[in-house]
């Protein structure tokens, strides 16, 4: 078989491998049985050196809804299919998925195998809260049907376990009902971190909660930005026009980055640049409207290919997550050695996490703040990323594997004891196999 060079969204790291692209459940526990080493893969919207193995099954012909009660709102899914995909056919029925990531591209199996969280942790918790069932391809070769009584050891390995305990070929979960497909959003412009961190607690009960921050502003506006508040509209919330179609689906995407930038183009002053219109545009203390779901969830989805605007070496995504205890200290420390470092990113995004499910130990999430940011590769890139985890490790902190190409193992919350068959070139970096 012809080898492919293939990489994740943030195109770091790069690499050949064997691509199998099965069309029925049944190939895949045939390739899982003949193959020493493998790995399941979606649609590489993850960043870093996730889902990259030697040799790689990709699931995205395995796509097809298996069954839709439009009463309860159940749905059951082979893993390839996309997010937007299910959006596209249950929005309409009145219904939505109950957690989401920041984008609609990727695969329900890699939804379960990263445990995905969203704007609503706090509330409602990750994709796994939400899981009645899946199926999974085990190193023998044969499928295993896994719930929380069921094959229950198996089902918490693989909840956040990277795709190490076998390859998911269907997920069985619960929607969420809802009237619209609008948000009642309300953004509040917040003056530095203190205020976020104290209008994050004093919004517990709001349902979506997201922030921007400027990560480059130092003194007494460090960690200013935009707290953005979310609901499902009601029909009352809408005017007359949206009335007439209230399930409506968003307009499809019309922007593209068809080239990768210069490298020269994304530096500092760029950042700088592009955090002070981003943070003046609202000029009011609080701005409400109501909006499609994809300018409130997936705004980044409104321009294809826009990873591109870091270059042909790349970028990465660093976020981590550290417990509410010295939490706010942790994240002033993290401010500060981003800013002297001069590394700056436009995408920083800091969301709260409610409590925890015990058994989901390979999931990300903890109780507390999580803060993702983007970073241009450079030859400083490691120095400044080993800084970031000195400080998350002394906070108690750890980091996301979905998004992670540089950390050390202490970072992470994965068990030592992995299923070496399906392999990566993650776990071959953190030393887990």
């Amino acid at each position: 078989m012809k080898k492919e060079l293939i990489s994740n969204w943030g195109n770091y790291p790069q690499i050949e491998a064997e691509v199998f692209k099965p069309d029925f459940v049944q190939e895949v526990n045939g390739l899982v049985k003949k193959e020493q080493a493998i790995l399941a893969r979606g649609n590489g919207r993850c960043y870093g050196d996730v889902a990259l193995s030697k040799k790689i099954i990709s699931t995205l012909s395995l796509n097809k809804v298996l069954a839709f009660d439009i009463e309860s709102g159940i749905i059951r899914c082979q893993s390839g299919i996309l997010l937007s995909d299910i959006l596209a056919i249950t929005v309409p029925k009145g219904f939505f998925l109950p957690v989401t990531p920041g984008t609609k591209f990727i695969t329900l199996g890699g939804a379960l195998a990263s445990d995905v969280h969203g704007k609503n942790h706090h509330a409602e918790g990750c994709f796994s809260n939400h899981v009645l069932d899946f199926k999974l391809v085990t190193a023998d070769g044969n499928t295993l049907a896994c719930n929380r009584t069921k094959n229950a050891v198996i089902f918490w390995n693989t909840v956040g376990g990277m795709g190490r305990t076998g390859v998911i070929t269907e997920v069985c979960f619960q929607l969420k009902k809802i009237e619209t497909s609008y948000i009642t959003s309300r953004n509040i412009k917040v003056k530095n971190l203190d205020e976020m961190l104290d209008l994050f607690d004093q919004s517990g009960d709001t349902t979506y909660s997201v922030a921007w921050m400027d990560c480059l502003k130092k003194g007494a506006h460090q960690g200013r930005g935009i707290l953005m508040l979310g609901e499902h509209a009601t029909l009352a919330d809408l005017d007359l026009k949206k009335k007439k179609n209230p399930l409506a689906l968003p307009k499809k995407i019309k922007l593209n980055v068809p080239l990768f930038f210069p490298g020269w183009v994304l530096n500092k002053f760029a950042v700088k640049a592009f955090n002070f219109l981003f943070y003046n545009k609202q000029r009011k203390k609080v701005n409400t409207s109501i909006i499609d779901y994809d300018k409130f969830f997936y705004p980044l989805d409104a321009i294809l290919n826009w990873n591109r605007i870091y270059g042909k070496k790349g970028f990465t995504q660093y976020q981590f997550v550290l417990p509410k205890e010295g939490g706010k200290e942790g994240l002033k420390e993290i401010l500060d050695t981003i800013g002297n470092a001069g590394e700056g990113s436009f995408l920083v995004v800091l969301k709260l996490f409610g409590k925890t499910e015990p058994l989901a130990k390979w999931s990300f999430p903890m109780e507390g703040y999580t803060l993702a940011l983007d970073f241009k590769i450079t030859l400083d890139t490691q120095d400044l990323i080993n800084q970031l985890d000195d400080i998350v490790q002394r906070y108690k902190g750890r980091i996301y594997l979905s998004k992670d190409a540089f950390s050390r193992r202490s970072l992470s919350n994965v068990p030592t004891q992995v299923t070496s068959k399906f392999t990566s070139l993650q776990a071959e970096r953190l030393g887990m196999i």
